[in-house]
């Protein structure tokens, strides 16, 4: 967009924005585990100041000024990122059960390989999942809930379907689990995966530049959200070399979504539909419903 600043402070935050980010992500980590923090402490405690610092730079450095959530929709993804919260934890408590059984009794790595395998293997596992939630449409029954809005934005990363989030994360949290990587690795990367879920979404004016050959950047994110379907690929959220790997990058420098939304609005209920929505998987397909497509791969 042509009418994007580039004098005073706009085109300094535009630079700073995402290393300030991944700095932050270092500190509390490093910090976490020397001074051995509890991570059901730190990591929502974390999760909310990324969230805070990246509302804050929408207003600053905006991508798309009309993508600002107004206060209605702030008050329904509340409601969603709350429901995405109490899923997330169902997940883990169903993980914790099953690994009881079946995780090995010792650490497969040592520390200074655990953190980058961890990473790896939940990259992979979490592109897997979200490729799966669009390409099976039984899954993205579920998952398309996330993408009925038709803005970008950090505020509606929350908007999510409860059994969407519990499939999902359960299976990445598992896979990590059962590949026996230790609490504080998890807990590393688990910090890295939450602020890039939320800095992908944020309706922020920045570049990353070659960087978007291993990261996901809100550049690429947002042609994930296209109602152009031949450009909606980037279904990683941390690592962009499983969308290169496997032929689902599309982005290039100065690519930008025309619209983001549902190709067919129609296919699943508004965001505010909050009981329509959850029941919406579930709900007798009309003839018109019933050949509403997956999102292709």
């Amino acid at each position: 967009m042509s009418d994007r600043p580039n004098t005073g402070a706009y085109p300094v935050l535009r630079r700073v924005a995402y290393p300030v980010l991944l700095a932050a992500v270092l500190v509390v980590a490093t910090a976490a585990l020397r001074l051995d923090w509890d991570p059901a402490v730190v990591s929502p405690l974390f999760l909310v100041g990324a969230i805070s610092y990246l509302a804050v730079l929408e207003r600053l450095i905006p991508y798309q000024p009309a993508w600002r959530p107004d206060r209605r929709e702030w008050g329904w993804y509340g409601v969603y990122f709350v429901l995405t919260m109490v899923s997330a934890a169902i997940a883990q408590t169903l993980v914790t059960m099953i690994v009881v059984v079946v995780s090995p009794l010792d650490p497969a790595l040592p520390p200074q390989a655990e953190i980058p395998a961890a990473l790896l293997v939940g990259s992979l596992g979490s592109y897997l999942m979200h490729r799966l939630g669009h390409t099976n449409p039984w899954l993205w029954r579920f998952h398309g809930v996330h993408h009925v809005p038709e803005k970008v934005n950090v505020g509606n990363n929350g908007v999510n379907h409860v059994f969407d989030i519990v499939i999902s994360q359960g299976v990445v949290q598992l896979a990590l689990a059962v590949a026996g990587f230790s609490a504080p690795s998890v807990l590393v990367v688990g910090l890295f995966v939450a602020a890039q879920g939320y800095f992908i979404h944020a309706n922020i004016d920045v570049r990353i530049g070659w960087l978007n050959y291993l990261l996901v950047s809100p550049e690429q994110h947002r042609l994930h959200h296209s109602t152009d379907l031949a450009e909606a690929g980037h279904y990683g959220s941390d690592l962009a070399f499983w969308d290169k790997l496997f032929g689902s990058f599309t982005w290039y420098p100065g690519r930008e979504p025309v619209a983001v939304g549902l190709s067919d609005p129609t296919s699943f209920p508004p965001t505010g539909a909050l009981v329509t929505t959850f029941t919406h998987p579930w709900r007798r397909r009309t003839p018109a419903s019933s050949s509403d497509p997956a999102r292709p791969g």
